[in-house]
């Protein structure tokens, strides 16, 4: 059975690459001092095509440093948690199980002069060295036990990372939390919600937290299916439906649903059409009691653009899936995701839901120091279906409702683009875009510098492998 979240550049790469002699095209700009990181899945080991998905696989960080104007490095590591550190050892890793053997695979972030790889759903997150290699596990310290979220938001003016954190055996509660500039949790909420949703990211504006409660909700008979004898499977999955997202599971019963879900396997979340959608705003300094909940026509929401407070409404930038994990069960891909707002009165309780771009895409992001407030500009990634790349870039204008496109041409496929500034206090359209760029012919990928005003390409640093379609990265300047 084919599986195409395994073939063409989904395929992993079976190499760690550390290159210091790179060629590059064009001329790099003298004010990019730090690395480009990005990650992404990377099963290690074989997998089976009929059961893995693509959220699923080993975590791989791929980072590229530039400096006075040179690429210095590229380096490829796997994110060695237990199962990798003992597959990369010629060691059995089956003896790792559970959430210690799922892959820190989805963003990588720099906070607290420590680099982070992290993942969501209860599953660890890693610390990295500046060149990538695995220091350990990372909960801030101690004071943010039991994983933490793939989707992180800076607040530009305080530095602290605000975040929400979902896991099946927290019950009918997410967990929102505020980690300070030296790294440690000085606030946790938990907020509840309708069940037990996968909740991939949320929505920070200058007065608000926004929680996208929507239908893809932990899928009890893909657990019980995995770690459950075929005779015990019946009663086991109705004693689970009966708790998740009702109550906390217990520590037992948790650690057997999570033995045999380990890492290139299946995921178990799934479309849930009973599932109400909605979201919810609650104050920054509130509790799970503040929170106003708000209905939205079915849908799923990956990843918000930018959110910001206009009087008494809060604007959402969103991208918006019609489905998600209904009929296919090894990736994004339920129809065309279209950039949406949503914009939430507070005053008369409803939501207005309006198109403003129908064309597929993915990947969206902002200018980081707008984070939460007023933005004019977002760039997303052309997509066919769900997370399949198209051969494009989008910059919005979202003050004269302009879209520029930029075409690589040539089936060559860009993944999500980050923006950096020229200068700290630069305008917010003054500076480059950084991302990865897979040429099929080639085989290569390259990491590819944009002006973020035109599109142009400023420079194009060649890679002397290819980069797998993968999930988020960030610039982390020195």
């Amino acid at each position: 059975m084919g599986n195409k979240f395994l073939e063409g550049n989904f395929a992993p790469v079976s190499r760690e690459h550390t290159i210091t002699d790179l060629a590059v095209t064009g001329r790099i700009p003298d004010f990019l001092d730090g690395r480009y990181l990005r990650n992404g899945p990377n099963p290690l080991s074989e997998v089976d095509p009929a059961a893995y998905h693509w959220f699923m696989g080993d975590g791989m960080v791929h980072g590229v440093r530039l400096r006075d104007g040179k690429a210095e490095w590229y380096r490829n590591r796997w994110v060695r948690n237990p199962a990798v550190a003992a597959a990369l050892a010629g060691e059995d890793p089956s003896r790792f199980c559970g959430l210690d053997a799922l892959g820190a695979n989805t963003n990588v972030i720099g906070h607290a002069g420590k680099t982070l790889a992290l993942v969501e759903a209860g599953a660890p997150i890693y610390e990295l060295t500046e060149e990538l290699g695995t220091v350990g596990r990372c909960d801030f310290d101690g004071t943010l036990p039991g994983g933490y979220t793939a989707h992180p938001k800076r607040d530009p003016r305080t530095g602290e990372l605000h975040a929400v954190s979902y896991f099946f055996g927290m019950g009918n509660k997410v967990q929102y939390s505020v980690i300070d500039v030296h790294g440690r949790a000085r606030r946790t909420v938990d907020v509840e919600v309708t069940g037990s949703p996968m909740m991939h990211d949320f929505s920070l504006t200058e007065d608000h937290v926004v929680f996208y409660d929507l239908p893809v909700t932990f899928h009890a008979g893909s657990a019980v299916a995995a770690s459950v004898p075929g005779a015990l499977r019946t009663p086991a999955k109705l004693v689970v439906s009966a708790m998740v997202g009702k109550v906390r599971v217990p520590d037992p019963m948790t650690a057997m649903m999570t033995r045999k879900i380990g890492a290139n396997g299946g995921l178990p979340y799934r479309w849930n059409p009973k599932y109400p959608a909605r979201i919810g705003v609650m104050p920054r300094e509130g509790g799970s009691g503040d929170v106003r909940w708000f209905e939205v026509e079915p849908c799923y929401v990956f990843h918000p653009l930018n959110a910001y407070d206009d009087g008494d409404s809060v604007v959402l930038d969103v991208v918006r899936h019609p489905k998600m994990f209904d009929t296919e069960l090894h990736g994004p891909d339920e129809g065309g995701p279209t950039l949406d707002r949503w914009t939430v009165d507070l005053t008369a309780g409803k939501v207005l839901e309006e198109r403003l771009d129908d064309r597929g895409q993915e990947f969206p992001r902002v200018d980081e120091r707008l984070v939460g407030r007023r933005h004019r500009y977002g760039y997303a990634m052309s997509a066919d279906g769900g997370a399949n790349p198209g051969g494009s870039l989008f910059k919005h204008d979202f003050r004269t409702g302009r879209r520029q496109e930029r075409a690589f041409g040539a089936g060559r496929q860009p993944g999500e683009f980050v923006f950096v500034p020229s200068r700290e206090d630069a305008a917010e359209d003054d500076g480059v875009l950084l991302g990865f760029v897979f040429d099929p012919a080639t085989q290569r990928s390259d990491l590819t510098i944009l002006d973020a005003g035109t599109l142009d390409t400023v420079a194009a640093i060649h890679l002397p492998d290819r980069v797998p379609h993968g999930f988020h990265g960030n610039w982390v300047a020195s």
